[in-house]
């Protein structure tokens, strides 16, 4: 099998190297960006600025390779990675819930982004919180995470 995704735009952000970077978007307050979607795809934003909040799945595409197993930012000890969201992964996708301040055009002014610029976008989904906030929620190791942590920046361990 072979999959193949073809970016839909570019994710524009005041990052332009991954050390110093919020690690999610909690950390991330405030920070505004852009998402430039490409002429091909803009008749695919119709009705989308009736949302509060978007998902945007996009590339990590400044990380090569994977482990298996990672310390992330917010521990010291190794945890698979598919209990993290680490970027070095088999299939490097990452996954934002942004607010969507407005639309112009083909432009997506947006905040609290935690992205590199320049990172190719592969979708965009709305934020629906009756389908998204789930009930009864566990977060494994990050139970023992302080709530302080959130807004931890990134340091260079994934360039590597």
């Amino acid at each position: 099998m072979n999959i193949k995704y073809t970016p839909i735009g570019i994710i524009h952000s005041p990052y332009t190297k991954p050390e110093g970077m919020p690690i999610q978007p909690t950390g991330a307050k405030g920070i505004e960006g852009t998402v430039e979607v490409f002429e091909t795809f803009e008749a695919g934003l119709k009705d989308l600025d009736g949302f509060s909040h978007i998902i945007l799945l996009y590339c990590f595409h400044r990380s090569e390779g994977y482990h298996l197993e990672t310390v992330p930012f917010l521990d010291k000890k190794p945890h698979g990675v598919f209990a993290t969201r680490a970027p070095k992964r088999p299939n490097p996708i990452g996954l934002s819930i942004v607010k969507l301040n407005r639309i112009e055009g083909r432009i997506l002014y947006i905040e609290n982004i935690d992205v590199l610029d320049n990172t190719p976008l592969l979708d965009i989904k709305p934020y629906v919180p009756d389908f998204d906030t789930q009930p009864d929620v566990r977060t494994g190791w990050l139970e023992n995470v302080q709530k302080t942590d959130i807004d931890r920046k990134s340091d260079d361990r994934f360039s590597r």
